[in-house]
């Protein structure tokens, strides 16, 4: 265990080429995305910047970019906080998730044939294998991956877009719940899959809707859990 609290392993490996700035950027991003830093967390920069191996320079840059963007917490005095997300935050992220989720759903319904759906049959069931050897973080993944299929195969540019923008919170708020939601979630997913291979539009996005729909509810009784 590193002094921060990373388990043995979570630190990515800086990709070259590409400014420095940004690939410290999207290491801390990731770390706190998969939740190796946890909500709450003190960031301390000349650590950071050791398990990363760079100076503090771009690290201080990244945090103050990761601050801008409601990933951090910059306290006058007191140093860098992973945020730690209110439950009308996460409430209002994952419902307009579901919004996205569920015309992506109808749109790849109308348009995918069996080369997408046979994409989509694959993560299910490299998320069931995952699900059985408990690995959560692949889990997570996988489930993130599948979303993004379902949007691909939607075919809108547009609603890829907005789905983009929210795609790294949902992981966020996701997480914590995996293991939670389980093999159920997977079995929604072939379900989902199932009405899109059929291009019954009504089913899939009802499917999609109360898909989402049981993520956001675990999220909020994940403590109660």
């Amino acid at each position: 265990m590193l002094s921060t609290g990373l388990p043995q392993g979570a630190v990515p490996k800086l990709e070259r080429p590409g400014p420095l700035r940004e690939r410290v950027y999207e290491a801390l991003l990731e770390l706190i995305t998969t939740r190796a830093l946890q909500p709450g967390q003190h960031l301390v920069e000349s650590e950071l910047a050791g398990h990363l191996g760079v100076s503090r320079q771009p690290v201080r840059e990244a945090l103050q970019r990761l601050d801008t963007e409601g990933w951090v917490d910059l306290r006058p005095a007191q140093g860098a906080f992973v945020h730690e997300p209110t439950e009308e935050e996460a409430d209002q992220l994952l419902t307009v998730r579901t919004l996205l989720e569920a015309e992506a759903a109808r749109l790849a319904a109308l348009h995918t044939g069996q080369e997408g759906v046979d994409a989509l049959y694959d993560i299910v069931e490299q998320g069931r294998l995952a699900v059985a050897a408990d690995d959560v973080t692949r889990a997570v993944a996988l489930n993130a991956a599948f979303h993004a299929k379902v949007m691909e195969l939607a075919g809108n540019a547009v609603l890829a877009e907005l789905a983009a923008q929210v795609d790294r919170r949902v992981r966020w708020y996701y997480t914590p719940v995996a293991r939670l939601r389980g093999g159920t979630s997977w079995t929604e997913h072939a379900e989902l899959v199932q009405a899109i291979s059929d291009h019954d539009e009504q089913l899939a996005t009802r499917l999609m809707r109360e898909h989402t729909e049981h993520t956001r509810h675990s999220y909020h009784h994940r403590k109660a859990s």
